[in-house]
């Protein structure tokens, strides 16, 4: 959507349109508030780097993640600025939290700039984002989970496949009382929701949920918080490593044997995981992966080469240690 384009839908020129978006005050009620809607319907954002950049080819690609420090993301983001660097592109990290407004925020300020690509993180978007992205023609793709219906491309996996495969890999290990902490973002929320649904007595399964993204701390308080309750769970399904290394911390502290008394199970497999004590039994996702694909991707629709797969489901798997 260029503002040509917009100027012809609502039938006045180009000049009329760019006075109407930068100076407002210039146009009459009525044709401002046909831009305006116009703008809205369309998902048009003007191009910031139009004027004298016009013939400059931008090597900037953009990713999104909610948070950096202790993040499952970390991998990702390495083999993304390295792969992309090697094709001579740089990339630029925004973190835009668990809040669908901070990265509407960002968006705004990222397809105006007009990047040669865009990695985001997750699939649930606000419609507004969704739409200013299909209409800025910037190739996208979308990491970390799936849907039916990408911006563009995709490449991540099943958050309820991992629910469904946490709750078998504990009752296979004797659990009869599992509980879940998971954090509140979406992501979380759909593993745990699976968890639960794989159980039976699904109603009776504490779950604590955690602000996102959840630390050490809060692990650590959320166990002690059931514990305290009476309720005594022999498992526990924990929807981040940072809190399920608080869960071991806070059973040390009460003389809990794990696994014996209590099974422990993360996400992720961060670098500390096979360092704990006991050592963490945990989902782990190839970050790795993730990034490789991502980086392929936008360089064959970057480059206008032959591109791979629209969506590429990477699995994950279950990394059995002692504290499961």
């Amino acid at each position: 959507m260029t503002l040509e384009d917009l100027a012809e839908r609502v039938g006045v020129t180009k000049m009329t349109v760019s006075r109407a978006l930068n100076s407002p005050e210039l146009v009459s009620v009525d044709t401002l508030q046909r831009v305006r809607e116009a703008v809205r319907q369309t998902g048009y954002t003007p191009d910031l780097i139009a004027g004298s950049l016009a013939s400059t080819r931008s090597r900037l690609v953009v990713a999104l993640i909610p948070a950096m420090a202790g993040s499952v993301f970390q991998e990702t983001v390495e083999v993304l600025t390295t792969e992309l660097a090697a094709a001579g592109y740089q990339l630029l990290i925004g973190q835009s939290g668990y809040d669908e407004s901070r990265e509407d925020v960002l968006l705004d300020a990222v397809i105006g700039r007009r990047p040669a690509g865009i990695v985001l993180t997750g699939v649930a978007h606000s419609e507004s984002a969704r739409l200013k992205l299909r209409a800025s023609g910037i190739p996208v793709v979308e990491t970390w989970d799936l849907t039916t219906d990408p911006i563009d491309m995709l490449v991540g996996f099943s958050h309820e496949k991992v629910g469904r495969a946490a709750a078998e890999f504990l009752r296979e290990r004797g659990a009869t009382r599992p509980a879940v902490l998971t954090p509140s973002d979406r992501r979380a929320h759909a593993r745990t929701e699976a968890f639960l649904k794989a159980w039976r007595n699904a109603d009776s399964i504490p779950v604590v949920t955690l602000q996102s993204p959840a630390h050490l701390g809060d692990g650590r308080r959320a166990l002690a918080s059931l514990l305290d309750g009476h309720a005594v769970p022999d498992a526990v399904f924990c929807g981040a490593d940072t809190i399920a290394l608080g869960v071991l911390m806070e059973a040390h502290a009460r003389k809990i044997d794990v696994p014996r008394q209590l099974r422990v199970i993360g996400y992720g497999d961060l670098n500390f995981a096979r360092e704990t004590t006991p050592a963490l039994s945990t989902v782990r996702v190839d970050g790795t992966k993730i990034g490789s694909l991502a980086a392929a991707m936008l360089m064959d629709r970057i480059e206008k080469r032959g591109s791979l797969e629209r969506t590429v489901d990477v699995g994950f798997s279950i990394v059995e240690r002692e504290s499961a």
